[in-house]
């Protein structure tokens, strides 16, 4: 017996010794298939036993029960993995690794398996049914970038406790096929792609305590028979579906709940009182619903809740003072509601409370100083974007916890407390946008743990202080609009983790550190509205991360730093108005997703190189006003993206390319001030462009008016061609073609032939300059036509340009997560369109007033006929110039129904009779020219006629009389006399010349006609002879 015994201990001794080698083979294998750290590489060898590798553990027959290998860094598939050699194994756990591919269906050979982790890998496909065979299964955990349907068959595992395919993209199963799940406590679904109403198959799992079915799309009510169906729940996530309807009364009954989530849904029906009855209840989360309706006083009651979401549920109401009873809170949440009132000192009593957000509501008053010595476990405070009013309380330095603290968008007044330096702890802050004075503490070089500094849109006053250069950790400064001063302190050189520095629209000045930005990444930079001087740090784009720049409106010189031209993630240059000089071409090069470039204003040189056609993502581009010069090169062209384009005030020459209009989404384009010449481009498109403001003036070019303008640009609203050498007619489609047209400037050009009165159809036409050209005939009386002439005018729709150059910055809070809503307006809108137009004595540039100048100038021309009445239609005429033609005939008696005129001449005309009297009614002239005509009688008075004292405005019309001409007028009883006098003179005049010419008339008969002579003779003989 005893030797059969040792026989089969034996033969036991080798099949085990046979087994554990097949398992450690079939597991170098698999192995040799990863990628894998080195500590599995030195421990998982044949030198060492199974039983002693890394995440390998053996049961007392010496097979293999347990591989736990969570989170290492493998790599690979399981495809390789021989689940046959392991027919012991229970626990498979490979959690948070870089597995790919497929879960292979050869893991149901696992017959033994308890527990399946796959969890946060990167497995892709459907879910294999076949897992269905492993009936031991407990514990379920697939949360990867699984596709398809949930397998039926997994409903029906019969031991399965913890159930979790969460954060996957399945889709909605047959929930027919389902059976319920008794067994399951703990089931995840969240963050899939299911539809449709709530599973009835979860409904029939009824020992579920841990239920999450957020981040889907389930619809319809949240079911009524929940505290029936699953009366041990304890944790409830519904959030982030399309649930509707209000929140079931019957939850209450849900005893042992702690955790209820239902935000992000369209729930409706306020706030229910009866969740103030679930004292159980630690975390209740109702945010993003429009529930509207008030915060019910009852929450108060909820002794042992420690988080609490109502933000962005439509809440109007004030904040009841019980919520001071919740001792055990530690997050609250109220943001982006309608909460009106104060904030209750009662709030003190949270004395748990580490993050506190009440930003975006309509809150007055002032901060309670007493939540900041009550709450010292605090370590968020936001409560920007309300209308909080008073000084930030001193007590702020006690809450030393404090990470964050957002107070910007308030109505905040004061200095900024010193004691916020005690907050040593701090990573951000925000103060931007309240009515803060003050210099920045010097305490603040404590802070020596904040990331993000914003002080922007204050009254701060003072310079920069020099400790500064102690908050080594800084990454964000920004102290944009204020009314800081001075230069800024070398120390700032020493924020060696710095990003991001703002100091636009302040009273700096001085030159910059010559180190600044030496050895950094400095991404976005802006010194745009200072005084500084002297040349940029050349070190400043070291690190080749600079994104967004703006120097623009200081008085720098010298040459830009070269490395920019580097700089490959160049998105937003503004270096305009300065005094910049160097050649462009070595400075920029190629930026592929540079956006907006403007260096205008400054004294640049050189030419535009072929390097420009690879900046594709370019949409604004402004170099007016510099010193640039040579030919357009045609790879300009490859500009596709391209806005607004303005080279105006250069020394460019030559023709430009023929390829021009394929900058199709051009909005703006001004060439004008320059040296070219030819006839402009036409364009082989007949597809209309955004094209909007085209201005060519200036220039030598030449040819019939552009035809280019009818068929591909029907949006445009600003034409000027002033100042060329254009010729011929301007073509009646002008009225049809381009109805959108406000400004119309063709001055200085040889055009000539009628002026069509097709212009009249231009109903939105608020500018019209002809002058300097050789049109003849008559002024159109259609012209009174022009509707938006006929008022005052509106502000343009293009919206204004008067806003802050803010550097686009991410102003992310990291408490809430939210961002700054972006800017809406469109960066071509802070170029406005601008027009010359010879105002008041001279040509003058209107661009940020345009819309309110409206006028028409069609002086120097050879019109003939009378100013035509209708004109005088026009009520909205801040400007009339009509000088230097021929027009004759009277004023028009209306003139003074253009009340809001300003400028008017029409002088060196022929124009007779009397200046109407109703031209005193023009309260607003202050430019009148009249000279040279063939007016008399007296010139009218009123009040501001009166103060139009310069005698030459009425001089060379030898009629008139009155002031401010030295002339006087008699007063009206002598003119009545001497005109009356005048009549007798007259007739007495006419009837010496009436016997005159009778005589006359019959002595050139008797001399010329012998009948006649024949016959007086005769007469005078029978006259004698009696």
């Amino acid at each position: 017996i005893l030797l059969l015994l040792a026989l089969a201990l034996l033969v036991s001794g080798g099949r085990s010794h046979a087994t554990t080698e097949s398992e450690a083979e079939a597991l170098l294998d698999w192995k040799a298939s990863l990628g894998y750290p080195d500590a599995l590489s030195s421990c998982w060898a044949k030198v060492a036993g199974l039983c002693s590798w890394f995440g390998v553990s053996c049961n007392n027959t010496g097979r293999v029960e347990s591989l736990r290998l969570r989170g290492i860094g493998l790599a690979g598939t399981l495809n390789k993995l021989d689940t046959a050699a392991f027919p012991a194994l229970i626990v498979l756990d490979l959690n948070g690794n870089n597995f790919v591919g497929a879960i292979p269906a050869s893991l149901s050979w696992l017959r033994s398996l308890a527990v399946l982790d796959l969890g946060s890998n990167g497995f892709k496909g459907p879910i294999p049914p076949q897992l269905r065979d492993l009936f031991g299964l407990v514990d379920l955990r697939l949360y990867n970038n699984l596709v398809g349907d949930i397998p039926h068959q997994l409903s029906r595992l019969p031991g399965i406790v913890h159930f979790d395919l969460g954060s996957n993209f399945l889709t909605n199963p047959d929930y027919r096929r389902f059976s319920p799940m008794p067994t399951v406590t703990f089931m995840s679904l969240y963050l899939n792609y299911l539809t449709g109403g709530f599973p009835e198959f979860v409904l029939g799992s009824s020992n579920i305590t841990y239920l999450g079915l957020s981040q889907n799309n389930v619809s319809g009510p949240i079911p009524d028979s929940l505290p029936k169906k699953l009366p041990d729940l304890m944790y409830l996530n519904l959030s982030v579906n399309s649930f509707s309807g209000r929140i079931p009364a019957s939850l209450s009954k849900l005893g042992k709940l702690r955790d209820l989530r239902v935000a992000t849904n369209n729930l409706k029906g306020g706030v229910p009182d009866f969740l103030g009855s679930m004292p159980q209840l630690r975390a209740l989360e109702l945010s993003n619903n429009p529930l509207g309706g008030t915060i019910p006083p009852v929450l108060g009651r909820l002794q042992m809740l420690q988080h609490l979401g109502l933000n962005g549920i439509g809440l109007v109401s004030t904040i009841p003072p019980e919520l001071g009873n919740l001792g055990n809170l530690n997050f609250a949440e109220l943001s982006a509601n309608e909460l009106t009132g104060i904030l209750p000192r009662a709030l003190a009593g949270m004395h748990k409370l580490r993050e506190f957000g009440i930003e975006f509501n309509k809150l007055t008053g002032h901060i309670p100083a007493v939540l900041f010595t009550s709450w010292p476990e605090l370590i968020a405070f936001q409560a920007q974007g309300n209308s909080f009013t008073g000084k930030i309380p001193p007590e702020l330095g006690k809450a030393t916890k404090l990470k964050i603290i957002y107070l910007y968008s308030n109505n905040l007044a004061g200095s900024i407390p010193v004691e916020i330096g005690e907050l040593v702890s701090l990573s951000q802050l925000d103060l931007s946008a309240n009515w803060l004075t003050g210099p920045i503490p010097s305490s603040f070089g404590n802070l020596t743990q904040l990331t993000r500094l914003a002080l922007f849109f204050n009254q701060l006053t003072g310079t920069i202080p020099p400790e500064i250069g102690n908050m080594t950790a800084l990454q964000v400064l920004d102290v944009d609009t204020n009314h800081l001063e001075g230069e800024l302190p070398n120390t700032i050189t020493s924020l060696r983790n710095l990003k991001y520095l703002s100091l636009f629209d302040n009273n700096f000045g001085g030159n910059l550190p010559a180190d600044l930005g030496k050895g950094l990444s400095l991404t976005d930079v802006s010194f745009a509205k200072n005084s500084f001087s002297g040349e940029l740090p050349q070190s400043l784009c070291d690190g080749l991360t600079l994104e967004n720049f703006m120097a623009n409106h200081n008085n720098f010189s010298g040459s830009l730093p070269p490395c920019l031209k580097n700089c490959t993630s160049l998105l937003r240059v503004r270096l305009d108005q300065n005094q910049f000089t160097g050649d462009i071409s070595k400075v920029f090069s190629v930026h592929p997703i540079l956006d907006f470039l403007d260096v205008s204003g400054n004294q640049l040189t050189g030419k535009l190189s072929h390097d420009w056609s690879q900046c594709t993502n370019l949409t604004i581009l402004s170099m007016d006003n510099n010193r640039l010069s040579g030919n357009i090169p045609a790879a300009l062209c490859g500009l596709t993206s391209l806005q607004l384009l303005d080279l105006s005030s250069n020394r460019f020459t030559g023709e430009l390319p023929s390829c021009w209009w394929k900058l199709q989404a051009v909005v703006f384009m001004d060439v004008s001030t320059n040296g070219f010449w030819g006839k402009f481009p036409v364009s082989t498109s007949l597809s209309d462009f955004p094209l909007q403001s085209l201005n060519l003036a200036n220039n030598s070019f030449s040819g019939d008016f552009p035809s280019v303008i009818e068929t591909c640009c029907c949006k445009l609203i600003t034409l000027d061609l002033g100042n060329n050498m254009f010729f011929g007619v301007i073509p009646a489609w002008i009225g049809k073609s381009v109805p959108l047209l406000r400004v119309l400037s063709l001055p200085s050009n040889n055009f000539s032939g009628v002026i069509p009165s097709e212009i009249s159809q231009l109903s939105n036409l608020q500018l019209l300059d002809m002058s300097n050209n050789s049109f003849t005939g008559f002024i159109p009386s259609t012209f009174g036509n022009l509707s938006s002439m006929m008022e005052q005018l509106s502000t343009w729709t293009t919206a204004s340009s008067e806003r802050h150059d803010v550097v686009q910055l991410r102003r992310i809070s990291i408490f809430s997560r939210r961002t700054m809503p972006p800017d809406s307006l469109s960066s071509v809108d802070e170029y406005r369109e601008r027009v010359n137009i010879f105002w008041k004595g001279r040509v003058q540039t209107f661009q940020k007033t345009i819309e309110l100048i409206t006028g028409i100038d069609l002086s120097s021309n050879l019109l003939a006929g009378d100013i035509p009445n209708e004109l005088t239609y026009l009520q909205g005429l801040r400007f009339l110039n009509l000088s230097r033609n021929h027009l004759s005939g009277n004023i028009p008696a209306s003139i003074g129904s253009l009340e809001l005129l300003e400028f008017l001449d029409l002088s060196w005309n022929e124009l007779s009779g009397a200046i109407p009297p109703s031209i005193s009614n023009l309260q607003f002239l202050s430019v009148l020219n009249l000279s040279n005509n063939r007016l008399t009688g007296a010139i009218p008075t009123g009040s501001q006629l009166q103060t139009l004292v310069d005698p030459s405005i009425y001089s060379n019309n030898m009629g008139l009389c009155g002031f401010p001409l030295s002339a006087h007028c008699l007063d009206e009883g002598t003119q009545d006399h001497t005109q009356q006098l005048g009549s007798d003179v007259g007739l007495c005049y006419s009837v010496i010349l009436g016997v005159v010419f009778g005589f006359w008339l019959w002595f050139g008969a008797l001399v010329f006609l012998e009948p006649w002579r024949v016959s007086f003779s005769r007469f005078l003989d029978k006259l004698c002879s009696k």
